[in-house]
């Protein structure tokens, strides 16, 4: 293992970045405002008087200092892995204190990532077999310096993150933008994790999956515009 400090950095230069995310919740009209993002806190605050949940939907605001946030028409898909946040919902290079803006340098890499993770949790839940949630893609781009992890295997153990999380803890804690690392599910492709908001142009929605469990891991995807079958 080596130390935060002597990770290199690269520039991390994707046309196209893909992020899977769960369809289920809708954004929060407040992150696509106008209104400048310091004002969120008063603005959630006098709304919540009427909205008791508005809060909650929210998320933990101050995990993202006001001159690091983004606003504007989309905006909710890339606030929201910054402010939802919970240590019962941990990343590789993450405890769940803190959020992690992951994507997929192609759509089969983010599909394979998240239908992983997804099938863990169906299993832990004893869910019978069958069709389960469904997903949608976001797409944007990637242009920045990320510290480099790429072949380095104490971060890319598939089930034991606790060097990986160490590492992501020390190195946004020193400043650093994010990590480029390989992806643990899709051999050849590359994943990366954004440590702020303001770092990545705001995604567009991309198509929507179904995932199919098998009551052992999540074996098919079903893309519902095209109506293509993906084996995993």
């Amino acid at each position: 293992m080596v130390s935060f400090a002597d990770v290199p950095v690269a520039r991390v230069n994707w046309p196209q970045a893909y992020r899977i995310i769960r369809s289920v919740h809708p954004p929060i009209d407040l992150f696509e405002d106008i209104a400048d993002p310091r004002d969120w806190e008063a603005l959630a605050s006098a709304e919540s008087k009427t909205n008791p949940r508005l809060r909650e939907q929210m998320g933990a605001l101050a995990l993202v200092p006001p001159e690091r946030r983004v606003s504007g028409p989309g905006a909710s898909y890339l606030m929201a892995p910054f402010v939802h946040v919970s240590r019962d919902r941990p990343g590789r290079f993450t405890d769940g204190s803190y959020g992690v803006y992951s994507a997929g340098n192609s759509e089969e890499v983010a599909l394979r990532e998240v239908a992983y993770h997804h099938g863990r949790a169906m299993a832990a839940s004893a869910e019978e077999s069958g069709w389960t949630s469904q997903f949608r893609v976001l797409v944007n781009s990637l242009d920045v310096s990320l510290h480099d992890v790429r072949g380095l295997a104490s971060y890319h153990k598939p089930d034991d993150y606790a060097a990986s999380q160490k590492l992501g803890k020390a190195l946004r804690g020193a400043g650093s933008n994010g990590v480029v690392y390989d992806s643990v599910r899709c051999p050849g492709g590359e994943c990366a994790g954004i440590f702020w908001p303001d770092l990545i142009p705001i995604p567009v929605q991309g198509d929507h999956f179904d995932f199919h469990w098998d009551g052992d891991r999540v074996d098919q995807v079903h893309n519902r515009r095209t109506g293509q079958l993906f084996a995993l």
